[in-house]
């Protein structure tokens, strides 16, 4: 085996045997997929993570989310509220005041994401340290 390739996803000696990945199938039909892909871009991860201690309108999430546009924000608040993450408070004033918060259920994939956070801040000298060894191996490679 070539020096940093891995067994493939097929070999699964040592694992648990309940475990199957294939169940992040890439069928449109998957629903595991369909939620990953949705809780997992970059506009949501920073919607759950603003929501975590307080609700927001929607003039402030789009202040505090560099970059993102008033019609991705609309999507992604939509998104997470089909999938139970988020809800939605209309308030009967003029002008309509809208408020978006965690559900309970969000709530608990705010305590996950926050673990993948600390894994990477944990990790992340040596992500940089395997990128910079890639580089130069692909530099070396090039040459």
């Amino acid at each position: 085996m070539e020096d940093g390739t891995f067994e493939s996803l097929g070999y699964r000696e040592g694992t648990m045997d309940d475990y199957d990945v294939r169940q992040w199938d890439t069928r449109e039909d998957c629903e595991v997929r369909q939620i990953l892909d949705r809780i997992a871009d970059k506009w949501s991860l920073l919607v759950i993570a603003l929501l975590d201690c307080e609700s927001l309108r929607f003039t402030q999430l789009r202040r505090e989310i560099d970059g993102v546009s008033q019609r991705m924000l609309s999507v992604t608040l939509r998104q997470l509220e089909r999938d139970g993450l988020v809800s939605r408070t209309v308030h009967p004033v003029v002008p309509p005041r809208v408020d978006y918060a965690l559900t309970p259920l969000g709530r608990t994939l705010h305590e996950t994401i926050k673990s993948l956070v600390t894994w990477t801040e944990a990790h992340q000298q040596e992500i940089a340290a395997a990128r910079a060894a890639y580089d130069r191996r692909r530099e070396m490679m090039e040459a």
